[in-house]
């Protein structure tokens, strides 16, 4: 019988975040599949766990996924850990769960720390829709490309971005979406110095020029604004039953679906189309 594969999410700062039943995944895995041996070692010696590791990160995910595998089809189980966070949220997880789902193999994902969504619910931004973004490229030419096609999304845009990277993308979010969009940048969250400004986009800027940047952040950026659709004049309305009855719309269902596209009364519309 195959093994599973457990994703045991980790702390992002805050060692008291860890759940109890990601504690427990640790601790009844055969084996643990880390992105930096040197970084979960540190978390599993302050949870007195002691499990053999296996390395699995962006630049061995191929051969280090096919090992994984084979042991997961020998009926071990595994726990999938990132340095911080949710494995498999941009990160090279998501292969090793591809791979696994592709094979039948059992995939459990633990709840847990998440610096996006964490960074999301304290940013004062609409939560109810947003897209995640990730990580920009480090090319200026692809970056600039990557924003530019954002430029009318209405959802609230969430980007994770390193320290020394940050101004650069400052600049070129004031390109893509103009310098009085609303952000808030979140930074070492759940540690000692959190901290999360909420800000336009051009005041970062300048706020950014006189303060050096410092931990990682996670930049919550406000969705472009709805533009409001074109109102039809009542001729056009018209135009418009009579092209659906043309096509075997009753007049009476043809101006029901009209009205409720462009916002038109029914019976005017009715009685216009007459």
């Amino acid at each position: 019988m195959a093994g599973t594969l457990y994703l045991v999410p980790t702390p992002i700062g805050n060692l008291g975040d860890i759940s109890p039943r990601a504690i427990r995944a640790l601790e009844e895995a055969d084996f643990i599949a880390a992105e930096d041996t040197r970084v979960s070692i540190k978390l599993l010696n302050h949870l007195d766990i002691k499990k053999p590791l296996v390395s699995y990160h962006e630049h061995n995910k191929v051969p280090s996924g096919k090992g994984i595998l084979q042991r997961l089809e020998t009926g071990e189980t595994c726990a999938l850990v990132t340095d911080a966070g949710t494995p498999a949220i941009s990160d090279p997880g998501e292969d090793l769960v591809r791979l696994c789902a592709d094979s039948g193999i059992t995939v459990v994902a633990i709840p847990g720390p998440c610096a996006a969504i964490t960074a999301l619910a304290i940013s004062g931004l609409p939560t109810g829709r947003f897209t995640f973004e990730g990580f920009l490229s480090v090319n200026k030419r692809s970056r600039q490309e990557h924003l530019a096609s954002l430029k009318d999304e209405t959802r609230t845009m969430i980007f994770y971005e390193a320290p020394h990277k940050l101004k650069n993308t400052l600049e070129d979010m004031a390109d893509a979406f103009g310098a009085d969009r609303k952000i808030s940048l979140c930074r070492e969250l759940t540690k000692l110095h959190e901290e999360a400004l909420r800000m336009t986009i051009g005041e970062a800027l300048a706020y950014y020029g006189e303060v050096n940047p410092r931990g990682e952040y996670v930049l919550i950026v406000a969705g472009a604004e709805r533009q409001a659709e074109a109102q039809l004049s009542m001729e056009e309305c018209v135009e418009k039953v009579h092209a659906l009855m043309e096509e075997g719309l009753s007049r009476k269902d043809a101006v029901k679906q009209v009205s409720k596209t462009c916002g038109v009364p029914k019976n005017a519309l009715y009685d216009a189309a007459l």
